[in-house]
């Protein structure tokens, strides 16, 4: 059987991601905003939760991990460069080891840019990039501690993933990453179908998140710097793809 992914709203606009192998049983979540309907998703469907795997340290992502653990039994891992920063972690995660999960093999990537010690976690064996606060639906994180080269760099690495990769972004940030989306790529007819079909989601207070990175490669203007029509707009005809990204996080952080 497939790995299954759920997706759980927690906080004002996170999101968090339970993880279930149904052959063994083991369920892991990535990240935790708030227990309370993490623990409640787990007892709908009579799931153990074994480990929670976090990200980045930002508190609406991490501080409350503790206390699932300790409601759970999970063990929790995280970036070892980040240690420092995260809460007491069982397993230490650095980008560019592969380790398993109910037999499946999970792959911690390099996401710095967010922060400098951001990951992400892919698994093949569900098409899923877990990418937090880096690669987001529509849109990247802004740059808090890490540099737009990293950023950059993060997101051309996600980009050579499977077209059909999940990306599991953690926030609804969806719409009005959207509306600045069409600043700096006006034409783009399958971004304006995209953002009809949000509107219409959040009309309804669906959720936007995950989406597919097919999805992101034709209309998040993160990963569409070399795209001539983006770079007409924002009158950088010459420039390198790296300028292009500064330029555009620049007027996105001014939006």
């Amino acid at each position: 059987m497939p790995l299954e992914i759920v997706t759980v709203a927690t906080l004002q606009d996170n999101y968090n991601f339970l993880i279930h192998d149904s052959d063994s049983g083991q369920t892991v979540c990535i990240d935790c905003g708030d227990p309370e309907p993490i623990l409640a998703a787990l007892k709908a469907r009579d799931w153990t939760l074994n480990e929670v795997w976090l990200t980045h340290h930002h508190w609406d992502h991490a501080d409350t991990a503790p206390a699932l653990c300790a409601a759970t039994g999970a063990l929790l891992k995280g970036a070892a460069q980040d240690s420092h920063r995260l809460p007491a972690l069982d397993h230490m995660a650095v980008p560019g080891e592969d380790f398993e999960f109910a037999g499946h093999t999970v792959q911690v990537l390099d996401a710095t840019g967010h922060t400098a010690a951001h990951i992400a976690y892919y698994i093949e064996a569900a098409s899923a990039l877990f990418s937090a606060d880096s690669l987001m639906v529509l849109g990247c994180g802004r740059l808090n501690d890490g540099s737009p080269a990293q950023m950059f760099d993060t997101l051309q690495r996600f980009a050579a993933l499977p077209a059909e990769t999940l990306v599991c972004a953690g926030h609804e940030y969806t719409a009005n990453n959207g509306k600045f989306a069409l600043t700096v790529d006006p034409e783009n007819s399958a971004l304006i179908s995209r953002c009809e079909q949000v509107a219409a989601l959040r009309e309804k207070s669906l959720p936007t998140v995950p989406s597919l990175l097919s999805e992101e490669l034709a209309t998040n203007p993160f990963l569409r710097c070399d795209s001539a029509a983006i770079r007409h707009q924002i009158d950088m005809a010459d420039a390198s793809d790296l300028e292009v990204f500064i330029e555009i996080r620049a007027r996105k952080d001014r939006f």
